[in-house]
């Protein structure tokens, strides 16, 4: 087996411990082994499986792809082999979390647990012992690998040398960049308008406690139309997904509980606690949301260009004002920083710029702010913003002065690939392989 060409099958191994689990293969199968590795074995049954999926995916079917796939599954059976030698061990909590996930997965797939008994042609119990095993295993590739590289940096002199050692056509080539801050604000709603949610709330909550079903009000009230069906149930998320005031209230619930009427930038909620875990919970709502009876755009644009005024006037930076003043809880404690791709650090691809204001970022000059732009958020709202082109570098070839972060990241990259190279080496080199002849 060639190393150097199934390191792109150890990535895959390590990318994700996302788990796919192949429909049994039609008709009848006398099952073989068809391969040993070390103390494991695959069976034939197994890589049709396998093939079967991979043909779902929409592939064009190929003799050679099924070769390809069983030396996949040859790679991982060597590298578990090696990472059980090495005694990894998967925390319990993180192994219940990530099954869970798998399995909520596989059952919004398929409809239901009868429907997924059927596809797979074995009992529910059956089926949740191999989808814990696999993810136990994936979730052990993903520590070793983590455990391998974790270590891996590289000094300025190391980066310089690489840099100065790459052929030139390896050379990147950087696209337009730019470096863009905002500040956001919403149109705010007058008090009267608050005090008729919160009423409104309040006598659906005493509604609930005189024995009506939340599920059914939330269908009937809830002004939310992705969860209003679902009698509110919005399922679980993890801590820091939703409105920070709405996280709050819901983790200071019990399971069962109701809460009393929540304000959020939205509207106000009710909230029922379903369950709660270290790291996330899972919660029903109603959602009232305003109305028009809020400060006038004009009025928000006012106080955003006497901000834009305090700024131009030193009085302090857009990143202080965006902290303090900016409502969009996405970028405020960023001081307003848009970010594009991961991994490039505070920079964004032009090409990565949001549509809305995609425009207005080409025509600014660099430390310049624009006026005030109206806009509706993604929720509805309306809202107004100011945007700060901070800097625009140019397309060019790399260089270290303004690139040594990329640089010295693909350096680490190619340190890494190489020690996961290296360990897959001695791995093969201990472990004892065999292949039926027909494959």
């Amino acid at each position: 087996m060639n190393v150097k060409r199934k390191y792109g099958l150890v990535c895959l191994c390590f990318a994700s411990i996302h788990m796919t689990m192949a429909a049994p293969p039609q008709g009848a199968l006398v099952d073989k082994i068809i391969a040993n590795v070390g103390n494991q074995i695959i069976l034939q049954s197994e890589l049709e499986a396998t093939y079967q999926q991979y043909l779902l995916q929409g592939v064009e079917e190929a003799p050679a792809s099924k070769c390809d796939i069983l030396e996949q599954m040859i790679v991982n059976k060597m590298l578990l082999s090696q990472v059980k030698q090495e005694k990894i061990v998967v925390d319990k909590e993180e192994l219940e979390r990530a099954f869970s996930d798998e399995m909520k997965s596989m059952l919004a797939q398929a409809g239901s647990e009868e429907r997924l008994v059927q596809y797979w042609g074995k009992p529910m119990e059956a089926i949740k012992r191999e989808l814990r095993e696999k993810t136990e295993e994936q979730l052990m590739l993903v520590k070793m690998r983590t455990q391998l590289i974790k270590d891996i940096t590289a000094t300025p002199k190391e980066v310089k040398t690489y840099f100065e050692s790459l052929p030139a056509q390896e050379c990147p080539y950087y696209p337009t960049e730019v470096v863009v801050r905002e500040i956001v604000q919403y149109t705010q709603v007058s008090q009267q308008e608050k005090d008729s949610l919160r009423e409104q709330l309040s006598a659906l909550k005493a509604r609930l406690q005189n024995g009506e079903d939340f599920e059914v009000l939330a269908q009937s009230y809830s002004q939310d139309l992705g969860s209003a069906p679902q009698g509110g149930d919005i399922g679980f998320w993890r801590l820091g997904a939703l409105d920070p005031s709405y996280e709050v209230a819901a983790r200071a619930l019990q399971p069962g509980e109701v809460s009393d009427p929540i304000a959020t930038p939205l509207g106000f909620y009710l909230i029922q606690l379903l369950a709660q875990e270290e790291d996330r919970y899972n919660s029903r709502h109603i959602l009232l949301k305003y109305g028009e009876d809020v400060l006038s755009i004009e009025a928000v644009k006012k106080q955003l260009i006497k901000l834009r005024a305090d700024i131009l006037a030193g009085k302090l930076t857009f990143a202080q004002a965006a902290i303090q003043r900016s409502e969009d809880p996405s970028t405020s404690s960023s001081g307003g920083l848009l970010r594009g791709e991961a991994g490039r650090g505070v920079r964004m691809l032009i090409d990565q710029v949001p549509s809305a204001i995609y425009f207005v970022v080409e025509q600014l000059a660099p430390g310049t702010i624009s006026d005030p732009m109206l806009f509706t958020t993604d929720d509805g709202r309306e809202a107004v913003r100011i945007i700060l082109l901070e800097e625009k570098i140019a397309p060019h070839r790399a260089n270290l002065t303004q690139d040594y972060d990329k640089i010295q990241q693909m350096l680490i990259n190619k340190k890494r690939e190489t020690a996961l190279q290296d360990w897959l080496q001695r791995v093969q080199a201990s472990t004892a392989i065999s292949v039926s002849p027909e494959y």
